[in-house]
C-alpha cells in the first residue's frame, strides 16, 4: 500500500531533492496547498505553501521517519522564511490527513524543541490537508534538471530518532 504525506519547508526544490533520496520514497510532486484559490500557479497562489506530495511505502519508511528528515533539512524556527525566500508561501507546515498524523507531528515538534538543536522554538504550522495542486512542470524535479540551481536546504543534523 502506498501512503502520501504533504509537507512544506520553504522552496520546494531543495526539499524535493533531499526527500527523493530516502529509501521508501517512491514519488514526489512539487505543488501548492493550504491556500485560498483553486488551481494555483506560481504567479497566483495566495495563502498556499510551496509543498510536496510525497508518495511513500510505509513498510520501508514511516511518516515519523519522514518527519525526522523534514525537521533536519530545513529551519523550522523561521516564520514564513527559508534562506532568502520570504513570505507565507515559504512557511514550514505539515498538512495532516488524520488524527494519527496530527499526533505524530505534535509529538515530533516536541522532540525537536526539547533537543534545543535550533536556537528558537519550532514555528511549523499544523494544518488540515484539503487539496494539493501540482506546480508547473518546470518546478518538477527542478534540481535534477538544473544541478546548479538555488537551494537553501541541507542535512543540518543527525536523526532525532534514537
Amino acid at each position: 500500500m502506498i501512503s502520501k504525506a504533504y509537507l512544506a519547508g520553504g522552496c520546494f526544490w531543495g526539499l524535493e531533492e533531499l526527500m527523493r533520496k530516502q529509501p521508501g520514497v517512491l514519488n514526489i510532486t512539487a505543488g501548492y496547498t493550504g491556500g485560498q484559490n483553486a488551481k494555483p500557479t506560481y504567479e497566483n497562489h495566495p495563502g498556499h505553501a510551496e509543498a510536496l506530495e510525497i508518495e511513500y511505502d510505509p513498510k520501508i519508511i514511516s511518516f515519523r521517519q519522514l518527519l525526522d528528515l523534514f525537521f533536519r533539512i530545513h529551519n523550522p524556527t523561521t516564520l514564513n522564511q527559508q534562506g532568502n525566500d520570504k513570505g507565507p508561501s515559504y512557511r514550514s507546515a505539515i498538512f495532516y490527513q488524520n488524527k494519527q498524523e496530527l499526533k505524530q507531528a505534535q509529538d515530533f515538534i516536541k522532540i525537536v524543541n526539547d533537543s534545543q538543536r535550533w536556537p528558537k522554538p519550532v514555528v511549523t504550522t499544523l494544518e488540515p490537508f484539503t487539496k494539493f495542486w501540482p506546480a508547473e512542470e518546470y518546478h518538477q524535479d527542478y534540481l535534477q534538471k538544473n544541478p546548479g540551481g538555488y537551494t537553501c536546504h541541507a542535512i543540518y543534523f543527525d536523526s532525532y530518532i534514537k
